[in-house]
């Protein structure tokens, strides 16, 4: 009898793939919950119509036999996930803004918009692009609040734009110009690198070197993928690495920077994603870093004659080298303007009255606490309903929920005239932290700033590349093996975070993923990988098999 049934649900899935005008109807459905607890349905999260490309892929898998596989990834595609919008004309936007939110407005659901338009999106990387200056950008947004009206909405604004400013995008570079000199000489212990490839790297010779870039694939291609686990068995991660354990801990040291088309390759701590040198901060010492070593610029701040020289802690090399990117008194013209561009932004969608804003705030493995606040406030924060994290990175739930719950904290004790440098940050133990907390900042949440958090590719945590795999991990890029996380829900059981959402399109491509090398493959995968945004199936696949929780393609009847 359940052999029975079983083969109806997967006939059906075939069906439905080999019919796609059927499938874009809200009548056909994935044979999957969507959460445990079918949170999300309470939550009535829209789920806009999938990508062509998704279709033909469910197609092929069910024509050639692969049932689970096509039932998966139908499953996967059908759940609620946020629709992106960028690089529109001010009248496009606002005709397909319009028609998503009608369409979850008949369907009694909350539509998620990722807005990704700002002008030097990414840094000029993979997802370059954006609006042409800050007229055309506030053009272009009040196009989508027309295309809103007085509907609820809930925005994800500007993925990167805040934790990847335009100051920051210099550094970046100059960072990348001096990584290959500094290799073969760099003696610094393994918790200051940037990857966790690094110091492996330091130690080879050349002609190691070179023999590292004509070895394209040190992970298993796609096609030799696990099958996906039975619906009945328990779902635990693969075996992973000590390297993958450490990425995975509470120790905010994971990469960074991408979306459905931001792969911005910020930089990272040890365990981090992004390589560059930009962020260390977050695995550096605890929050009042700025730069106690740096006495030559302290005549440039008058405001601040004296906070630097009574620094309590040591600050390192790299630590001086983030604070400067934090510090508030040299903006460069293109960073004013950002800030300008997201406050613009955030008055503009608030005073829609129906519409939840989010700021961009990065994640727990990127900007410590005290460097990410300053910048939130800066942008409009008092007046957004909130912030958002790990949108299209890996960080875990656990680790996201404590670093929110810091940035909340901070925020409220900045809003009381506090200084955000003396926050408890991330790489603070967490006795230590909770004792700052209960001392500075009261607990109710009803006075705190809220976020969302993304959960669309993080069910397997951030990726560790082997040591000495490539020069540049670009660990937020495509990296193999992750899953699809936590089902999108507003029910979440954290009176800090608003919800759990699937911002980034899980199947989409993060871009070409060339990791320091020539290209054109990318030397993990051996492949060469779609342009950002594009639907990418190998990794469609990885995300539905490595899926925690899993997803389950058949339903069982209870009691059985």
């Amino acid at each position: 009898m359940r052999k029975r049934r079983k083969i109806l649900t997967v006939s059906t899935a075939v069906v439905a793939a080999a019919t796609l005008p059927l499938l874009i109807s809200p009548v056909v459905s994935a044979a999957a919950r969507e959460d445990d607890d079918d949170s999300s349905r309470t939550a009535r999260l829209y789920a806009p119509p999938p990508d062509r490309d998704s279709y033909r892929q469910v197609a092929r898998l069910a024509w050639r036999g692969d049932f689970r596989d096509s039932a998966g990834l139908l499953a996967m595609v059908r759940t609620p996930q946020a629709v992106w919008y960028g690089d529109e004309s001010p009248e496009r936007v606002e005709a397909l803004v319009r028609r998503t939110t009608r369409s979850a407005d008949m369907q009694g659901r909350l539509p998620v918009l990722a807005l990704y338009n700002i002008p030097g999106r990414d840094c000029g990387s993979y997802s370059s692009g954006g609006a042409d200056g800050l007229a055309a950008y506030e053009a272009w947004i009040d196009a989508v609040a027309e295309g809103i009206g007085d509907r609820e909405v809930l925005i994800v604004l500007e993925p990167d734009s805040l934790s990847l400013l335009p100051s920051d995008c210099a550094d970046e570079s100059n960072a990348d110009q001096t990584a290959a000199e500094q290799q073969p000489t760099a003696e610094q212990p393994a918790e200051q690198q940037p990857t966790a490839e690094q110091p492996a790297e330091e130690q080879l010779a050349a002609g190691q070197q070179t023999a590292v870039e004509q070895q394209p694939a040190v992970e298993q291609p796609p096609t030799d993928l696990p099958p996906l686990p039975d619906p009945g068995a328990s779902t635990s991660p693969p075996a992973a690495s000590a390297a993958q354990d450490a990425a995975q801990s509470p120790d905010p040291q994971a990469a960074d920077p991408r979306l459905p088309a931001s792969e911005d390759p910020a930089p990272k701590p040890a365990e981090a994603q992004e390589p560059s040198g930009l962020e260390p901060s977050a695995s550096q010492t605890p929050a009042p870093e700025p730069s106690a070593e740096q006495p030559g610029t302290l005549p440039e701040l008058p405001p601040l004659p004296t906070p630097d020289p009574v620094t309590p802690d040591p600050v390192t090399p790299d630590a001086e080298d983030v604070g400067d990117l934090d510090t508030p008194v040299v903006e460069d013209p293109e960073t004013a303007a950002r800030y300008s561009e997201i406050n613009y932004a955030v008055d503009a969608l608030t005073a829609l009255g129906n519409t939840s804003v989010y700021l961009d705030a990065g994640h727990a493995g990127w900007h410590s606490v005290s460097s990410i606040v300053p910048r939130l406030i800066k942008a409009g924060i008092d007046r957004a309903t909130g912030f958002a994290l790990n949108v299209s990175h890996y960080q875990t739930d656990p680790d996201s929920a404590w670093y929110g719950r810091l940035i909340s904290s901070c925020l409220a004790y900045a809003d009381e005239g506090g200084d955000p440098e003396d926050c408890a940050d991330q790489s603070w133990s967490r006795r230590h932290a909770r004792r700052w907390l209960h001392a500075h900042v009261p607990d109710e949440p009803g006075r705190m700033k809220h976020f969302v958090t993304d959960t669309s590719r993080n069910g397997q945590g951030p990726w560790a590349p082997r040591a000495g795999a490539h020069l540049d991990a670009q660990s937020w890029c495509n990296p193999p093996a992750r899953g699809l996380g936590r089902r999108p829900t507003t029910r979440t059981g954290d009176a800090l975070l608003d919800a759990a959402l699937w911002v980034k399109t899980p199947g989409e491509s993060d871009g070409r993923c060339l990791r320091g090398t020539d290209g054109p493959l990318d030397p993990v995968r051996g492949t060469v990988n779609p342009d950002a945004g594009e639907w990418f199936p190998e990794q469609a696949l990885e995300l539905v098999r490595y899926a925690e929780p899993s997803v389950e393609v058949f339903r069982r009847t209870h009691g059985r």
